[in-house]
């Protein structure tokens, strides 16, 4: 008599460090919010909302952005070359510009096909490219040879923590509240998060005291410090860090010898104030400092084509700059890549043109500044309108909108909630997102996913998505809610 044979992995014997990591924005309440729109989408008119409202993820084109016409133009004839043997009908039918064809044929000849694999660590003339937009963004000389183009920042971060992370013992400084691809990284990696905390007061600005004593307290334990991470505008937190605050970390990086791993991937939304790049300034301040303090500060700083006005989030396309490594742990990032053999093709060329759109002057550039600009002023009025909805919700704070495409406010939420949480097993926040979800449709993440400091309460929004109207629903589901557990 046979018997079916046991599977050889179940949920216990699986890599415990998958188990441990935690990703709140693709979480359970991402989870819940999808199967009502399953429902919506067939018929089901028993729920109390009409429209799911993703704002868990900065996810732009599902949220109604739309794909800036020159890269999508150009990006078609990179699919489909043998359109280019029809000019006359791109140029004068399907409205292309001449400047769309060229960047098509120049970036042809230089991949050869987007289906083909490139070099591991990117096609050489996008990394020129790369480094010729970083000479331009920041006044000094980039090297090529230092760029490594990646699957979106993520890919980027996951390369670089695998190289920094050599066991358990190794240590990572981490923002809190923190985009939680780092923690979860960290836990898949066996290594160890230390957290340092952002000041709320300040606009959630880096506080070098704090960073200093959750350095020192790690040391005093053991632990090997050996990067820390900034992510410049903030995510959860929409900060914009004055160049004040980036000389800081760099001269705390320069004192402890610490790797500078700098999150930049939403370097274009900024709105208050001005982006300061971390490799800009350490570039000012190793000219500062001819005694050379600063010639070793070991600096990655990573960008994406996921956000900005560019939004092409499923293209999974980046880079990350490497400014003071040693040669040989370059040339070990070089071989960790390889085993991937190279990033998407069509993303690098999706990089190369955010990093070198139409200039003044060129025929496709007056249309790419009416639609980069739109989507620009369409995010702060949405950021705008949000924060001034948090604003008249009692207990609740906001800090102004400062950049990337986030809210982060504090709510106070009433004893008789954080109870009912507790009989539910839920954190306080996450018990009140998910009564919002259920009432309104209306996702939102958690503070507790981004961990925050003891006894808050947080969530985070994005302002993606269009129109102001569900934007009514969370103001009234609030009302409701405190009413209730007041």
């Amino acid at each position: 008599m046979s018997s079916t044979p046991a599977r050889k992995l179940n949920y216990d014997n699986i890599n415990p460090h998958v188990k441990a990591a935690q990703y709140a924005v693709r979480g359970e309440l991402a989870v819940k919010s999808e199967e009502y729109r399953a429902r919506l989408a067939k018929g089901d008119s028993s729920l109390p909302f009409k429209q799911i409202i993703s704002a868990n993820i900065g996810n732009p084109q599902q949220l109604d952005q739309k794909p800036i016409t020159f890269f999508r133009q150009v990006l078609s004839l990179l699919e489909n070359p043998k359109l280019l043997e029809h000019e006359d009908v791109l140029l004068n039918q399907l409205d292309y510009k001449s400047d769309v064809l060229d960047r098509a044929k120049w970036l042809l000849s230089k991949v050869g096909s987007v289906g083909a694999y490139s070099a591991s660590n990117g096609a050489p003339a996008i990394r020129q490219s790369i480094a010729d937009f970083l000479e331009r963004r920041d006044g000094f000389p980039a090297n090529e040879a230092d760029i490594y183009l990646s699957g979106g920042a993520s890919s980027g971060v996951n390369t670089l923590l695998h190289i920094i992370c050599a066991d358990s013992n190794s240590g990572i400084l981490v923002p809190i509240p923190q985009y939680p691809l780092y923690t979860a990284s960290l836990s898949v990696l066996d290594a160890k998060c230390v957290p340092y905390y952002l000041d709320e007061s300040k606009n959630w600005g880096t506080d070098v005291a704090a960073i200093k004593a959750s350095y020192e307290k790690a040391v005093s334990e053991g632990v090997d410090v050996r990067a820390i991470v900034i992510i410049n505008p903030g995510n959860p937190t929409g900060a914009s860090l004055s160049e004040e605050d980036v000389r800081a970390v760099l001269e705390f990086a320069a004192e402890e010898h610490l790797v500078v791993l700098a999150d930049e991937v939403y370097q274009t939304n900024v709105f208050v104030g001005k982006f300061h790049s971390f490799k800009g300034v350490l570039r000012q301040l190793q000219k500062e400092n001819p005694d050379g303090k600063f010639d070793k500060v070991e600096l990655a700083s990573l960008h994406s084509v996921s956000k900005g006005m560019v939004g092409e989030c499923g293209h999974r396309g980046g880079y990350f700059e490497v400014c003071g490594f040693d040669p040989r742990v370059q040339a070990e990032i070089y071989k960790f890549v390889s085993i991937t053999l190279c990033a998407p093709v069509i993303g690098q060329c999706l990089v190369e043109l955010m990093v070198n759109p139409p200039k003044e002057g060129e025929p496709s550039y007056e249309l790419y500044q009416k639609e980069y600009n739109f989507i620009y002023d369409s995010l702060k009025e949405r950021a705008t309108a949000l924060y001034e909805a948090f604003e008249q919700m009692e207990g609740v704070e906001c800090a102004e909108p400062q950049g990337s495409m986030y809210l982060f406010p504090t709510v106070t939420i009433p004893p008789k909630a954080i109870k009912a949480a507790e009989e539910a097993n839920r954190t306080p926040d996450e018990f009140y997102c998910l009564r919002l979800l259920d009432a309104t449709g209306v996702c939102l993440v958690p503070g507790s996913g981004f961990l925050q400091k003891d006894g808050t309460h947080h969530f985070r929004t994005t302002f993606l998505a269009p129109g102001t109207e569900w934007v009514g629903r969370i103001i009234e589901f609030h009302k409701d809610f405190m009413d209730k557990y007041r």
